[in-house]
């Protein structure tokens, strides 16, 4: 019965940390990140990350990236499809290489090095929605590309860790000769993925409308998420990731909105939050002095290479030089969906245990800051055009 006071000290504490962050104009995931750190072993030591705690993360993980899935808006994507590829792509490469590469002269191995690199390729749009809608600059063409931007750099990310989670889980087997099997479980499960979207998902969700039970359609997309996730797990990847193309096949239903908002409140109400807790949960700041060199150039490299590159993609595209630097600010943010990679590739083994901290601090530094920069960019192109919704 320990574990419901646990629990009740985690959720008090996250929802108070996560108002006051809100309030200060900081994004709550940082407080709720924070409070696993006052809590844990980093700092108080009233809480440790136990069976049930991470049992409680791991669901977390799950539901928040089925959300995630619900909300990738790939009509938009469509929409804006030239200019969000090119700022996605390039997005992706500069933080991948540069900050790859930067990690390797800090004696990290080639394969962490990579990992690092997919970690800071993710953007968290979540973030840049509430400043852009705040300065009311969400609906022109600047937020636009953003946003579809955003959606096909998390879905490379996806597909990147899923990657090396493959190469890891070949490498940790000792044995070259099942790479062949590896590579062949992944192209299937993608070709489930692209049959659960485009014919599985929508039947199934139909079918969920003949079932006399309540709530029946949010059922069968949480049946469909677990399934995914299980099947994710079977063939060697994250079962986060399964539940991500989850959540994008339900998105392409008419059941959309009706699971989103049935399933978001679930979420945010116990398992997310305690996700992010048991981020700053994994915390300590051993070592911290003599890494702070990596994390300065890491926060530094980390809001540039976001900024540069999907600026030079919009710049590619014909923006002008106020929105080039409109859209690589509003690209800077990580947030959720870098702790979501760096915590995946934690439980995988792809980054080691000591180094953990230190890119987890420079994820939440990096998030700090971009709402900061998002803003003085919004202020110096004060002439956006509002994007045609019929186009």
């Amino acid at each position: 019965m320990s574990f419901l006071g646990t629990l009740c000290l985690l959720l008090v504490a996250t929802t108070l940390a996560g108002h006051f962050a809100h309030r200060a104009g900081i994004p709550a995931v940082i407080g709720e990140i924070l409070v696993g750190v006052l809590l844990g072993p980093a700092i108080l030591n009233w809480v440790q990350l136990n069976t049930l705690v991470q049992t409680f993360s791991d669901i977390g993980v799950i539901v928040l990236m089925f959300i995630g899935g619900l909300e990738s808006n790939l009509t938009l994507l469509k929409k804006y499809l030239r200019p969000a590829i090119i700022v996605a792509v390039i997005g992706v490469i500069f933080p991948v290489v540069i900050m790859g590469v930067t990690s390797r002269l800090f004696h990290f191995t080639w394969f962490e090095s990579l990992f690092i690199g997919v970690i800071f390729s993710a953007t968290s749009v979540s973030i840049s929605v509430e400043v852009l809608k705040e300065f009311k600059a969400l609906d022109t063409k600047e937020g636009a590309t953003i946003l579809g931007a955003a959606v096909a750099d998390d879905i490379i990310g996806v597909i990147l860790l899923s990657l090396m989670i493959s190469m890891m889980g070949d490498s940790g087997s000792g044995t070259q000769s099942n790479i062949g099997i590896v590579l062949l479980e992944q192209v299937a499960f993608f070709v489930g993925v692209f049959l659960l979207v485009k014919w599985v998902a929508p039947y199934l969700m139909q079918l969920s409308d003949h079932l006399l039970m309540a709530a029946s359609p949010t059922i069968m997309a949480i049946i469909i998420c677990l399934a995914m996730a299980w099947v994710a797990d079977l063939v060697g990847l994250s079962g986060a990731i399964g539940a991500f193309f989850a959540g994008v096949a339900v998105a392409q239903t008419d059941y959309q909105h009706q699971v989103d908002i049935s399933v978001e409140p679930v979420g945010y109400t116990m398992f997310i939050p305690l996700f992010f807790a048991s981020v700053g949960l994994n915390m300590t700041f051993d070592g911290f002095w003599a890494a702070l060199p990596f994390i300065a150039v890491m926060t530094v490299l980390g809001v540039l290479t976001k900024l540069v590159g999907c600026g030079l993609g919009a710049r590619l595209n014909g923006f002008s030089g106020s929105s080039n630097y409109l859209v690589g600010a509003g690209m800077i943010s990580r947030g959720e969906m870098a702790l979501i990679t760096a915590q995946i590739g934690f439980s995988a083994h792809l980054l080691s245990g000591d180094y953990y901290s230190d890119v987890i601090l420079v994820i939440i530094l990096v998030t700090i800051i971009a709402p900061f920069v998002l803003k003085d960019a919004i202020n110096r192109a004060p002439k956006l055009v509002v994007s045609d919704k019929s186009a």
